[in-house]
């Protein structure tokens, strides 16, 4: 029987393969940080008596790669094929990361990955197996708002030409994936909007063309050709895709949730960082709520709202609506002078001329 390793298994893709895999008879190790999900996974193949075994393990700690394998040793026998799809995004400015958020970001996305393949190659050598790596879009168009989301995919995408260099001597197969843009939490699990729906796959349609994959050993899968090439498109054209990137965070899905803070799951990156401005924008979701619909429709997020309110600056009504909108028409313009208004009606600005405040201490 064949062993399957999974990592980011609890949920989103990971899970949507692992229960795949299972119907299909293979061995499959499920990995994921979340205790609760795994159990819920491995009870859902066991009612359609299949098996799944599951670990709680974070992938980015020192050490997680040698007892993850070991345990997929001493349940599998072996590993056939790996598959490093673990994830998460640390919301906010690449800039206003702490070296830790940094870490942990480039320790789930390359370090931890890269160990587990070295871990793992005695017996993907005796298997002349597979290793998958799941990447993302970002990887070659980056965007802001995701911290170190991006440049750790771009890494790993690099890691992944180097590894299948370096192990086809072996005989395994290394491929790279770009999903597309998936239907899973886990960007509002990062308090962000995610991309609209209707640029959205399943989990499971993902599943099955890594699973085909899986037979055809491909060197890269684009699990949507035409996002891919749109991907591709927006790389070689870095000035058009700043452009429409600057103009609107909807395209991305980066903007800021304003009905509701983060799950604790999205939030854990920040190991609480982000504490003494949690009162501050909780107070800002609640006075802006009216105006949220219009908001995550026009692209305005609450983070840019927050950065405009430091004490004694002087914020004019054009100025601000250039800065979120790029040229902003009639709509966008009204949308900032009610959002103004609002912040002035809470005390966070006081009028200082025609379409003109300056931001009061009120934090």
């Amino acid at each position: 029987m064949k062993t399957i390793l999974i990592t980011g298994a609890s949920s989103g893709i990971g899970r949507a393969l692992a229960l795949r895999a299972a119907r299909a008879g293979l061995c499959v190790i499920g990995i994921g940080r979340n205790a609760a999900r795994l159990t819920s996974l491995a009870e859902e193949a066991s009612s359609a008596s299949r098996r799944i075994e599951t670990l709680p393990a974070d992938v980015g700690e020192p050490g997680a790669a040698k007892r993850i394998i070991a345990f997929a040793m001493e349940k599998g026998g072996g590993i056939d094929v790996l598959v490093n799809n673990a994830g998460f995004a640390s919301p906010g400015a690449l800039i206003d990361q702490s070296d830790d958020a940094l870490r942990m970001q480039f320790s789930t996305h390359v370090t931890g990955p890269v160990a587990l393949v070295r871990e793992a190659l005695a017996a993907l050598k005796a298997s002349r197996g597979q290793v998958i790596m799941i990447g993302s879009g970002v990887a070659r168009v980056p965007v802001d708002g995701l911290g170190a989301y991006s440049p750790a995919k771009a890494a790993l995408r690099s890691a992944t030409a180097i590894l299948r260099r370096e192990l086809r001597s072996y005989g395994i197969a290394v491929t790279y994936v770009d999903p597309a843009v998936v239907d899973t939490p886990f960007m509002e699990r990062a308090g962000l909007a995610g991309a609209p729906k209707a640029l959205r796959v399943s989990p499971e349609f993902v599943a099955r063309k890594i699973w085909r994959a899986i037979v055809t050993r491909p060197r890269e899968l684009n699990a949507v050709p035409w996002q891919a090439a749109a991907v591709m498109l927006g790389e070689h054209f870095p000035r058009i895709t700043d452009a429409v990137l600057s103009r609107t965070s909807r395209i991305a899905g980066t903007q800021v949730m304003l009905s509701g803070a983060p799950s604790q799951e999205g939030a854990e990156s920040n190991h609480g960082e982000q504490a003494s401005g949690e009162s501050s924008a909780g107070t800002l979701q609640s006075i802006l709520e009216p105006h949220a619909r219009r908001m995550e429709r026009s692209g305005l997020r609450i983070d840019f709202i927050e950065s405009l309110l430091v004490p004694g600056a002087r914020l004019e009504l054009g100025e601000v609506a250039m800065r979120w909108a790029g040229m902003p028409n009639k709509h966008e313009r009204a949308l900032t002078l009610e959002v103004l208004r609002a912040l002035e009606a809470a005390g966070y600005l006081e009028a200082s001329g025609d379409e003109a405040w300056t931001v009061s201490g009120k934090r």
